[in-house]
């Protein structure tokens, strides 16, 4: 198994509970508040998150967007059947796929000059700062297809129990295990077949 050279950034703010950021977002006159709260708790872990999805700190940042924007919209309907952090990266990782999926449908795809697109993007970020080990992984995971990469950055990067990740994606323990045991092997031969000189 390729080594983890990012830990996730600690889930926690002890004190800062869900409870409290969800009664200040529901509350007119502290919503604003609630939103800066829930953006230092979770803001970061859910850009990364998205980045490591869409690629580019541009795109990221657009998504980003468009997924508070849709919190913002819908705080009301959430229920707390899943932890508040489980349904922000349920919106986050929607928002990434269907952004994912847009950009597919509305280009048209030069295999040509044989290099991936979404390696393309990678390499074209000036944001993207990584070892040559982080960068072949990084290709690697790119490869994947995107509900795959998806699973796989959430319990590789973010070490999310696969409990949490079955919320996500409306799907079964096994499903997710089984999805994310293919793309490991993926990514392994990816690294082997483009190993350092």
């Amino acid at each position: 198994m390729v080594q983890n050279p990012h830990k996730p950034v600690p889930t926690t703010c002890k004190r800062t509970s869900d409870e409290h950021i969800l009664s200040l977002l529901r509350a007119e006159h502290t919503v604003e508040e609630g939103f800066r709260l829930l953006l230092r708790t979770y803001g970061e872990r859910l850009y990364w998150h998205i980045r490591r999805l869409v690629l580019t700190h541009e795109d990221a940042d657009d998504v980003l967007q468009n997924m508070l924007i849709k919190v913002y919209r819908n705080i009301e309907g959430f229920e707390g059947k899943s932890r508040l952090y489980t349904w922000l990266y349920r919106i986050a990782t929607n928002e990434a796929l269907s952004f994912l999926e847009n950009r597919r449908r509305q280009q048209t795809i030069s295999v040509e000059d044989g290099e991936n697109p979404r390696i393309q993007r990678l390499h074209s970020d000036p944001y993207f700062d990584a070892d040559e080990l982080q960068r072949r992984l990084y290709e690697a995971v790119a490869q994947l297809p995107d509900k795959q990469r998806a699973v796989f950055n959430l319990r590789y990067f973010e070490e999310m129990p696969y409990e949490e990740m079955s919320h996500i994606f409306d799907t079964s323990v096994g499903a997710l295990k089984a999805s994310f045991h293919h793309a490991v092997k993926k990514i392994e031969t990816y690294i082997r077949n483009h190993n350092m000189h």
